[in-house]
């Protein structure tokens, strides 16, 4: 039977695809009986007393097959040895062969005049002239030794349960080297079940995260483009004395780390989080993760997928950077994971996924940034503290992270609204742990530095303050400047408001 489906221009055929798998046939499974015999009685096993039961087996087989093999090498050894003694008197043997009338008394004469057995005396009167000669006859005592060697190697394997086991390694290693391929099928937690990711369409969205950990997803669509200068519109509702904190474009089908003013991450699927409005304040973090109290979300940044040539790189307030593997946050428990170990007086700032060859920058409160290589820092575990990333003076702490791309440009953003793009040519690279140079000019007009973030001209960049106002602008439309300037005003802040964080989004035709 062939089904053709005819679907709209505007539908999603992997999800119409995975829908027919999870309600109808087209897709089924079925279960595996572990039921087997032990010692003769039926008994279900689980897969740990499968493979227990399969080594004990496995060691019966060896051992009832080496005590064959001793029986069969014991055996032949008789036999040897009899012939061996033959050809010591092969001289005797021959004249009493001869003057034996029959084979019997042939046989009777050479077991009472060499004290052979009768298996020896009968092996010897089977003999081929042939064997006689002085090459056959180093044969067999070559046989001999290596026979009496096989019967050492028998006797020490009965003799030592490890022995066994050493066997029963090599010779599936022996069977996995010739038949052994590669992994057809994928290990999941419930492969009955369709994945709710592929129910579910790609789209780009925006994740707000307040200071207070309430966090929700709204439809990138939701903002749209404003000229630079504007007042901007109201990107979330928030309680009092709360205020927007991060804000990141992704999809639904990326996963989201969390990481924590305690060096913890989590992870949840961008879908995960639940989707509100423009002027819902979202939900709050504690409903969706497991963070004890006290405990803040620093940093939220996407990955997707994991390869060997990928990691992530970290800084904090105190200008410590690490670098670390994203397979190592591969498998994150509900509990959260260890990211980096943290000073008890400094928080994460920024995490960047990147190659191992990237460039990065770091900036400061005070208008300083410095960039260096990241072959500067060697890849750690999760656990480990890191490295120092930049020194910084006294009062100063590090805003913003970025990777430096060529032919692109530095954007600086203070919290009274100013801003300016400067090319990364004017940021030479230094070494890792440097002072660094002067990125912006900051006067009490400007205030501090809030972020930094390496754009180009096609991108746009969403501002938000701690009111939770976002505007969104054409980052084309903002000023090039020199390091040690101002910049120009990109938002207009009311008086006991201040921007907070900043975020950039690749524009696309609507």
């Amino acid at each position: 039977m062939r089904i053709v489906i005819d679907l709209r221009k505007d539908a999603n055929a992997n999800v119409v695809l995975n829908q027919l798998y999870k309600h109808t046939q087209l897709q089924d499974s079925f279960g595996v009986i572990m039921l087997a015999l032990v010692d003769g009685k039926p008994q279900v096993l689980n897969l740990k007393e499968v493979l227990h039961y399969y080594i004990k087996h496995q060691e019966d087989v060896i051992t009832r097959r080496t005590r064959y093999e001793l029986a069969k090498a014991e055996a032949r050894a008789h036999i040897l040895e009899g012939l061996t003694i033959a050809l010591d008197n092969l001289d005797a043997v021959i004249t009493t062969i001869r003057e034996s009338r029959t084979a019997e008394i042939a046989k009777e004469a050479l077991m009472t005049g060499f004290k052979l057995s009768d298996k020896q005396a009968q092996a010897i009167l089977d003999l081929r002239l042939q064997r006689l000669t002085g090459l056959e006859r180093e044969k067999i005592e070559e046989e001999y030794k290596d026979t009496l060697k096989a019967i050492e190697e028998y006797k020490a394997i009965l003799a030592d349960e490890q022995k066994v086991l050493a066997i029963i390694k090599d010779e599936l290693r022996a069977v996995k080297e010739k038949y052994g391929d590669e992994r057809r099928t994928k290990l999941t937690v419930d492969t009955s079940e369709i994945d709710v990711e592929d129910l579910i369409a790609e789209e780009d969205v925006v994740i707000t995260l307040s200071h207070n950990d309430y966090i929700k997803r709204m439809p990138l669509a939701t903002y749209k483009n404003q000229k630079r200068g504007g007042v901007g519109i109201k990107g979330m509702a928030t309680k009092e004395a709360d205020f927007v904190e991060d804000i990141l474009i992704t999809t639904t089908h990326h996963t989201i780390l969390f990481f924590t003013s305690r060096g913890r991450v989590f992870q949840l699927k961008a879908y995960e989080i639940p989707e509100s409005s423009r002027q819902a304040k979202g939900t709050a973090l504690i409903n969706l993760l497991q963070l004890e109290s006290e405990e803040k979300i620093q940093a939220i940044i996407q990955v997707k997928g994991v390869g060997d040539d990928q990691f992530l790189f970290m800084a904090t307030r105190k200008g410590i950077v690490k670098k670390t593997a994203v397979s190592e946050f591969a498998n994150i428990r509900k509990v959260g994971l260890i990211a980096l170990s943290l000073d008890d007086d400094d928080v994460l700032i920024g995490v960047k996924p990147t190659d191992g060859e990237s460039s990065l920058m770091l900036g400061t409160k005070s208008g300083m940034a410095i960039a260096f290589s990241e072959e500067d820092v060697r890849a750690m575990g999760r656990s480990a503290r890191g490295v120092k990333g930049i020194s910084l003076r006294e009062g100063d702490e590090v805003v913003g992270m970025d990777l430096l791309r060529r032919n692109a440009e530095v954007l600086t953003v203070t919290e009274e609204g100013f801003g300016k793009r400067t090319s990364v040519e004017e940021y030479r690279t230094q070494s890792r742990g440097g002072k660094g140079i002067i990125n912006l000019k900051v006067t009490e007009k400007t205030g501090p530095v809030v972020g930094i973030k390496v754009v180009n001209e096609d991108q746009e960049l969403m501002l938000i303050t701690a009111g939770g106002i976002v505007i969104r602008m054409n980052v084309a439309d903002i000023s090039v400047y020199g390091r040690s300037s101002q910049g120009v005003k990109l938002m207009s802040t009311g008086e006991e408001d201040q921007v907070v964080a900043l975020a950039t989004v690749e524009q696309k035709n609507e």
